[in-house]
Parts: structure tokens; C-alpha cells; sequence
């Protein structure tokens, strides 16, 4: 055991009367650190990296306790500051000022959950051997209480010789605590109502570096402060003993499974539907408004026919992450992952793969980011190079519009499922399938590694906010929008003029050129003897170039083509696309891109990460074999099957 410092040498960072300027938030994951993130910064926020590391970061302004003037700087959930990856290294920079680019904190918000008090405290003892300002932050205090669990704050004041504060950032409870505190090291008042002071009590840590002497010494807090775990724990432990069962736990997460997609459809389509009259009433509305026919063409026919036929899909997506965000706030996610664990320990997979391969349902970049977690760089390069192959948002307009106009919709089990949320599980398998298997190849072969043990802390079961849910929506609905409203109307608007090149002109007037004949037809023409077997035509093809930028542009594409086509710009893109393609070729074009490697954002991100273009490039060209080669099977299968 070694003496770090005095309770007066804590404080003694800060100068009387010295101006805070930045505040660092850090503590373990599923502490609850990121909704007390959002309720302190009152949702101002804003995300980037870390300069020279691919790891996120996420600052705000401090309005939810009334300093705009302090910038609060969200660290990375870590168990431990042990520099073994990325995210304890990003901590350590930060906290002791060697990040560039980003201050040192003039205060840190050490976060902990309290119904896990005595493993929570393992994090405790290198924070306070930082020796700055630090306010301990008892997190979930209303569960705590509700439930049985106490504590003693002033004893765990004493033990710590630091402020501690019990709050709830679900409630918003005790939020004000850190404002005084804050307040108080400015100008050193007497006296904090909510904070437990400092007491006099000299301060002794355990050794940094040995576990065993941290585990020790975060039981013998525990113990001195009267911690008790709440009594719910049995109850707890009897919902995950069917949740995590061998048999039952499978099945029921692919009823939840079944269930999201079936919602999903039989809700989010008619919104769909609804919401795609609502933008073609408006398309309507702007036609008497436009100047000539030309304008009306590029704006209607193009910009807005490209750009609606990806917007349509809107509330589908919204749908899903709003089941994701339940799924993860309520804690069953965690759950799941180690459900995943026991079939991913046999393609090689370590368990902590589970959580990026998991959020690459909402998209890949930040997926592939999140894999700075695996300490083994072999297996964090194999998850990187499986991850794309995990259905992300940006598939699915092309599988909703594709499922939507060629799958019947019929049910089975008394309506209870129906064919195309079966079809869409089956998307969904087919992209974790190829995952897995890829990484057995890959861990078996080039990054072979030894096995390492998967440890994760199961949250508290709780009941999701709608102030969270609120938010997860707003952010990826933003995101949707604003990738609808830049690349997407760029690329609607490129393949319009591209379209009507080159121009002719008879007796004066300019007249666009039939659209196979236009620059675009004829590129599109050129490419389709290689696309041909798939059962795809020119237009597919030109859509499938356009989606290497971004998936869903290929939806936009698809309704900037038909709606340039004077024989389908007056019909609906389902109805366009089923006159125009097989069942076989609608297949193919499903499972192409449930393979195929159609995202630049995820490729530059796989070269940053692996510090090299090697790893994308081999990446995107075996992807695209693989999906050449499914979607040339599945087209010649369906044929024989059809005919």
C-alpha cells in the first residue's frame, strides 16, 4: 500500500478564486456516465476525435448546470487506467494534459454506479492517484434506495478524502451538487448543501498496476462505508437465469428479433407509405412554382424524386433504433452479448467483438471505432475486417424497397409473422454468417491469436427515459436527414445532368438525348455484361457505382433514373422497379448488398484504424467477390424455381 496525498492536497490543485475552464466526466461502463453526459451539458454537444486517434470523443458546454462557461469533456467508459488499449491511453493523455490539442481538465467527475459500489471502486483509486480535483458522482441512488441497497456517503467521503454526491442522472436528481462543487473550488466556500465535504482524514491508495491489492482495497471501502447491494440482485438473477439460458436465452432473443422486424413492417410501413404521399403532394405543389421545364426536370424529376425515395423510409429507421435504444437502456443487450459470446468463441471471435459488431447495425464507422476496446490486435483486426458485413441502416431502404416490391405479404402462425420480416431475418443472418465465418477463416490463418477471456459487467435491468430515446432518435434522424439533404442530393443532381448529356439541338431548341443514349446510359451499358448474370440491368448497375459513396444512395439513384425514364417517371419506384426486374434478379440485388463493401466513410475509417490501405483494399475486393458470386447463385436458383 502507498500514500498518495492528503485530503488538502486533492483540493490544493485548484488556486483560490482560479477560473475553471474544462471538467473531465470518466467512469466504468454502464455507470450511466452518458446520460449524466446529456444532463449536464442540456443535449448541447458536440463529436469528433481525439487528434492522431480514431477514438470519439464528445464535448459540450456545461448549460445543465448553468456553465456555459466550462467544457465538459466525455472520456471514454473504462474499467481501469491501464494503458492496454485505446481508450485507457486516450484517459491518461487526457488527464494528465499530454493529449494535444486538448487541455489538461481543471476538474474530474468520476462516475459510479452504486448498485455495483464495491467493483465500480477498482476505478476510484488511479483517478485519485492523479491527484486532481475529483467529486464522486454514487450514480443510480434512486434504484439504489428503492431496492434495499445503502451506503454511508460520509464514510465514503472519508475513506476517499474527496466530495461525493449521491445522484440520479435518469431523475435528474442531486445535479445541482456539482454545480456548488464546481462553484466551491473557485471560491473555496465553507459549506456545499447535497456535497459531503472533504474530512480530514489522510488519504491511502492501493499500489497502481496490482489487482489484487485494488480488489482489496475497493472490498475494505466497501465495508467501511456500510455498502450493501441492493436486494433486488435475487430477482435480478432469476430473470437472467432464463434470459441467459443455454436453450431458452436463443430463442427468446430471436423472438425479440422476429418481433422488431414484424413492427417494423406493419407499422412502419403505412408511415412510410403516408410519408411518401405527404413529399409527393409537395413535389405536386413546387411544379406550378418552377420557372420552365428544364428547372422543373432537375429539381422534380431529379433532386426531389432521388432524394424522396430515400427520406420515405425515414420512420422504418426511426422505428429500429428506437427498439435498439430500448433494447440497450433496459439492459438487455449486454445480455445478448453474452449469448453471442458462446457462438463467437467458435469462428474465433473474442466476446468484447460482440459489442462493435452489434453496433454496426447502426452504421460501421463508429462500429469499427469501437474495437479500440479488443487489447489483441489480431482480433481487433479480425473485427474489423467482419464488421461491414453486419446489416447496417444504410441497407435497409434498399432492402424495405426491394422486400416491399417483390415479397408477397402473407403470414404464417396465425399472422403472427409474417414472409417479409422472415425475409428480412434472413438478410440479417446472411450478413452475421458471412461475418462469422470470414473471421473463422481469418483467425484461423493470418491472425491467428490465443483465446482471451470475455468479462462484462451486466448493467442493472432498468426502465429506458424518454428523454434518452428522445435523443437517440433526434441524432440518427439528423444524421439520415442531412446525409439525404448533402451526398444524396449531390449524387441525384450529378446523375440528372449526366442523364441529359449531351444535348442536342433541333431548329434552336436544346433537346436531352434519350436516356440509354445519355452519358449515364451509355456508362450504365457499359458495365452491364458484367452484371448481367446477376439479373441486373444498366440502371441497377449505375446504381450500384453511386452506393459505393453511400448505401442508401442507391435508392436515390434508382429514383432519379426511373423518374428521368419518360415511360416510368409517372409511376411509383416499387411499381417501376417490379415491371423492370425478375424475382431472381430482386433477390440477387439483396443479397449483393448484404455482402458487397458499398461505404468510402467505411473504408477510410478500416485505413486509419489499421494505419494502412492494404487492409481496405483486400477487404473490398473480397467482399465483392463474395457478393458477385451469392448473387449469381441465388439468381440462377430462383430462375430454375420460377420457370
Amino acid at each position: 500500500m502507498s500514500s498518495c496525498c492528503t485530503p488538502a492536497q486533492t483540493l490544493g490543485t485548484a488556486e483560490p478564486n482560479a477560473k475553471l475552464k474544462t471538467v473531465a466526466l470518466i467512469g466504468p461502463p454502464n455507470s450511466g456516465k452518458s446520460t449524466l453526459f446529456n444532463r449536464l451539458t442540456g443535449l448541447r454537444q458536440k463529436v469528433a476525435n481525439y487528434p492522431g486517434v480514431t477514438v470519439e470523443q464528445h464535448m459540450g458546454r456545461m448549460a445543465g448546470v448553468g456553465r456555459n462557461d466550462l467544457t465538459l469533456i466525455d472520456l471514454p467508459g473504462i474499467y481501469s487506467l491501464d494503458p492496454f488499449t485505446e481508450d485507457a491511453k486516450v484517459s491518461i493523455d487526457v488527464l494528465k494534459g499530454e493529449m494535444p490539442g486538448t487541455p489538461r481538465p481543471d476538474a474530474v467527475l468520476l462516475v459510479l454506479d452504486s448498485l455495483h459500489l464495491t467493483r465500480q471502486l477498482m476505478l476510484a483509486a488511479p483517478i485519485l492517484h492523479l491527484g486532481l480535483p475529483t467529486m464522486v458522482l454514487l450514480n443510480m441512488t434512486d434504484l439504489m434506495e428503492s431496492q434495499g441497497g445503502t451506503i454511508n456517503p460520509l464514510e465514503l467521503a472519508r475513506e476517499l478524502g474527496t466530495p461525493v454526491a449521491q445522484v440520479s442522472a435518469k431523475q435528474g436528481t442531486g445535479i445541482d451538487a456539482i454545480r456548488l462543487f464546481l462553484h466551491d473550488l473557485e471560491s473555496k466556500q465553507a459549506e456545499i448543501e447535497g456535497v459531503i465535504r472533504i474530512p480530514q482524514k489522510p488519504l491511502v491508495l492501493p499500489v497502481l498496476g496490482n489487482a489484487a491489492s485494488t480488489h482489496s482495497w475497493a472490498a475494505q471501502i466497501s465495508k467501511n462505508t456500510g455498502y450493501r447491494a441492493p436486494l433486488s440482485e435475487s430477482a435480478s438473477n432469476k430473470l437472467d437465469s432464463v434470459l441467459l439460458h443455454r436453450i431458452w436465452g436463443p430463442l427468446i432473443f430471436l423472438v425479440v428479433v422476429m418481433t422488431v422486424f414484424e413492427v417494423i413492417f406493419a407499422l412502419g410501413q403505412p408511415l412510410s407509405d403516408g410519408f411518401g404521399d405527404i413529399l409527393a403532394q409537395g413535389g405536386n405543389l413546387l411544379r406550378p412554382l418552377l420557372p420552365n421545364v428544364w428547372i422543373q426536370s432537375l429539381i422534380l424529376d431529379g433532386a426531389w424524386k432521388g432524394v424522396s425515395s430515400v427520406l420515405v423510409f425515414l420512420p422504418q429507421i426511426l422505428l429500429l433504433f428506437l427498439f435498439i435504444g430500448v433494447l440497450e437502456d433496459s439492459g438487455y443487450l449486454a445480455r445478448a452479448a453474452l449469448i453471442a459470446d458462446r457462438v463467437m468463441r467458435t469462428t474465433g471471435l473474442n466476446g468484447k467483438a460482440f459489442i462493435p459488431l452489434l453496433s454496426a447495425y447502426a452504421c460501421a464507422v463508429p462500429a469499427i471505432m469501437s474495437t479500440r476496446t479488443i487489447e489483441n490486435k489480431r482480433d481487433r483486426f479480425a473485427t474489423i475486417l467482419v464488421t461491414p458485413f453486419m446489416t447496417c441502416s444504410a441497407r435497409l431502404p434498399v432492402y424495405m424497397l426491394m422486400i416491399a416490391a417483390f415479397i408477397p405479404n402473407i403470414f404464417y402462425l396465425h399472422g403472427v409473422f409474417g414472409l417479409r420480416s422472415l425475409v428480412m431475418l434472413g438478410l440479417y443472418a446472411a450478413g452475421g454468417v458471412a461475418a462469422f465465418t470470414t473471421a473463422r477463416i481469418l483467425k484461423s490463418s493470418i491472425l491467428k491469436s490465443s483465446e482471451t477471456p470475455f468479462i462484462l459487467e451486466l448493467p442493472q435491468y432498468r426502465m429506458p427515459t424518454l428523454r434518452s430515446l428522445g435523443l437517440r432518435l433526434v441524432d440518427r434522424g439528423w444524421v439520415f436527414v442531412k446525409q439525404a439533404g448533402t451526398v444524396i442530393l449531390s449524387v441525384t443532381m450529378g446523375i440528372w445532368v449526366l442523364g441529359h448529356l449531351p444535348i442536342q439541338f433541333a431548329s434552336g431548341h436544346a433537346i436531352s438525348p434519350e436516356l440509354p443514349d445519355s452519358l449515364i446510359g451509355r456508362l450504365g451499358h457499359f458495365i452491364e455484361p458484367a452484371i448481367a448474370p446477376l439479373g441486373f440491368n444498366w440502371k441497377i448497375g449505375i446504381g450500384l457505382i453511386s452506393s459505393v459513396l453511400a448505401r442508401e444512395v442507391m435508392v436515390a439513384t434508382m429514383g432519379t433514373l426511373y423518374g428521368a425514364d419518360p415511360e416510368t417517371h409517372a409511376t411509383s419506384l416499387q411499381t417501376a422497379l417490379h415491371h423492370d426486374m425478375t424475382m431472381g434478379g430482386a433477390l440477387a440485388l439483396m443479397i449483393f448488398f448484404a455482402f458487397a463493401m458499398q461505404c468510402t466513410s467505411t473504408m477510410a475509417v478500416v485505413r486509419r484504424e489499421t494505419n494502412s490501405w492494404k487492409w481496405p483494399a483486400i477487404q473490398f475486393v473480397y467482399m465483392l467477390i463474395l457478393a458477385w458470386v451469392s448473387a449469381f447463385a441465388v439468381n440462377h436458383i430462383a430462375m430454375l424455381f420460377t420457370n
